[in-house]
């Protein structure tokens, strides 16, 4: 089993609002067959909380505008690794120091890569 064609569709609008928001190695994995509960991992960087929070914001607001509502969102305050989960996808927006450090995508690395554009 792979991603759903509607968490493909979320996954590439919210890179494409990171990507507004010049966020930063915004890469995604299809962790269908590993996680019985989302279908994809968005990851990208931003070198400041501030900007952290803005790339936050902006995929809010896009997933808000195409009907998908967050059913978890975790870091908002630090502004240094937010977590937002919307069922389908989950997204992790990362402070590059904490990226670097956390290194989320060796985790995934044996899981297929979501074409993004």
């Amino acid at each position: 089993m792979s991603a759903t064609e509607w968490a493909v569709e979320l996954t590439r609008a919210a890179a494409t609002a990171a990507e507004d928001k010049l966020a930063q190695d915004i890469i995604a994995f299809d962790v269908s067959e590993q996680l019985a509960i989302t279908d994809v991992f968005l990851l990208c960087s931003a070198s400041t909380s501030r900007q952290v929070r803005a790339v936050q914001d902006a995929i809010q607001d896009k997933m808000i505008e195409l009907g998908a509502k967050a059913v978890r969102r975790e870091g908002m305050r630090e502004g240094r690794w937010v977590l937002l989960d919307f069922a389908d996808i989950v997204v992790h927006v990362m402070h590059q120091e904490d990226r670097a450090f956390y290194a989320l995508e060796r985790l995934w690395s044996d899981c297929p890569v979501v074409k993004l554009s």
